[in-house]
């Protein structure tokens, strides 16, 4: 199944629940607009190299566009396609005024020199200037981009367009970012983990963890559970895993992050795991945090623990998604619980918009508020109307969508 059809069949299941118009559902799940071009760029080799780049629009009822762009070789229309949808869903969910986008470059970072990566980045930007903007379609850091590749679209664009900080969120604090935007989409999936968990009965004192993907987002997530006394007992990058199960010395393990290009690969005192072990360890709360389609309906019956906090893009296939709620595996899902990214980079974009700092504290705080208000909107949803927290957040978010298309009517 290709992921704009997992979208569109989460999406159906919740237009279902909510019995919404043929027409309407018609309106809804199309993009407005998508866009393909081509990046030409003289490498440091003094080769010529092609790339391809993605922008979709998908809806903008609700206001400005947003979505992240990423950089990845496997990056391609229909995964752009499903990640602009999903971001529909996801700022109505946690009730910001955005629409969906989403964009990407077909490219393999690692391979990229720093000139390079610049290089492509300002060569994108004069390509789609023309469609995003402060109060148009506002990119945002994702998979293989960073500050500073916001920067660089920040100035680029500012080159068409004047001076325009709104264009982008995700820059560095000192290049008109928000302080605590890195740590946001990681911090969120903690917070959100941790009310899941009191909506169960459970403390987060000695809950056992495990995190696939030890990225900006796994990292974050980590240090802000470990901080809350849950015990991590396992972490994984793409090459290296490792379980303790006493749990990691969590400081350690981003001490040697740091110290190791981001690897975790080479951690001393914890035994060495792969991350199909990891996914299948027996854990109170397992957390995906790295790419989509890691847990399939081959390797989901294997899965143990009994709450799954998806903290990275769809990492559940929708084959999978059904046999683990079969099971009784609760599934806090993507639009809900990764949606922390979104909303500093709104709480950003209201700062670049009214020429006014916001400190670390008053983020954390607005974030932790925003996103307990769309929790708990989500619960009291799936327990009313007896589906699952994944249906329940695709029906909030539909239903807002489809209430201010309706109230704007068709321009």
């Amino acid at each position: 199944m290709r992921p704009f059809e997992a979208v569109q069949m989460y999406f159906h299941r919740a237009a279902d629940e909510l019995e919404l118009a043929d027409n309407v559902r018609t309106l809804l799940i199309r993009a407005r607009r998508e866009v393909q071009v081509q990046i030409p760029v003289e490498m440091d080799s003094g080769e010529l190299h092609s790339f391809i780049g993605y922008r979709v629009q998908h809806n903008r009822a609700r206001g400005p566009m947003k979505g992240g762009l990423r950089y990845h070789p496997e990056v391609d229309l229909d995964e752009v396609r499903s990640l602009a949808s999903l971001m529909t869903w996801k700022t109505a969910v946690v009730d910001v005024p955005y629409g969906g986008a989403k964009g990407g470059v077909a490219v393999a970072v690692h391979k990229l020199s720093q000139r390079e990566l610049e290089r492509i980045t300002r060569k994108f930007v004069d390509e789609i200037h023309d469609i995003i903007g402060p109060d148009t379609d506002i990119p945002a850091p994702d998979m293989g981009t960073d500050h500073r590749v916001m920067a660089w679209i920040m100035n680029q664009y500012n080159k068409y367009h004047g001076f325009n900080p709104g264009v982008v969120t995700g820059k560095p604090v000192e290049y008109y970012g928000i302080p605590g935007r890195e740590e946001a989409t990681g911090r969120g999936v903690g917070i959100l983990t941790l009310k899941l968990l009191g909506r169960l009965g459970r403390k987060p004192a000695g809950t056992r963890v495990a995190i696939q993907g030890f990225g900006n987002v796994g990292t974050h997530t980590a240090k802000y559970l470990h901080e809350a006394d849950c015990k991590i007992v396992a972490v994984s990058d793409a090459k290296c895993g490792y379980y303790r199960a006493d749990g990691l010395d969590i400081p350690k393990a981003l001490r040697h992050t740091l110290e190791h290009d981001r690897s975790i690969c080479g951690y001393q005192d914890a035994d060495q795991i792969t991350n199909a072990e990891l996914l299948a360890l027996d854990v109170d709360v397992l957390i995906p945090a790295a790419i989509g389609g890691v847990i399939t309906a081959e390797n989901a019956p294997r899965v143990k623990a009994p709450i799954i906090v998806e903290g990275a893009n769809a990492p559940v296939h929708p084959d999978a998604d059904d046999i683990l709620d079969k099971a009784g595996i609760i599934v806090l899902p993507d639009i809900l619980a990764n949606a922390g990214g979104v909303t500093v980079s709104y709480f950003e974009w209201a700062q670049n918009r009214q020429f006014y700092n916001w400190s670390l504290n008053r983020v954390r705080q607005e974030l932790e508020k925003t996103l307990t208000n769309a929790f708990e909107v989500v619960w009291e949803m799936s327990k009313e109307r007896d589906v699952s927290l994944r249906t329940a957040a695709f029906m909030l978010g539909i239903d807002r969508v489809a209430r201010a298309a309706t109230l704007g009517g068709i321009s």
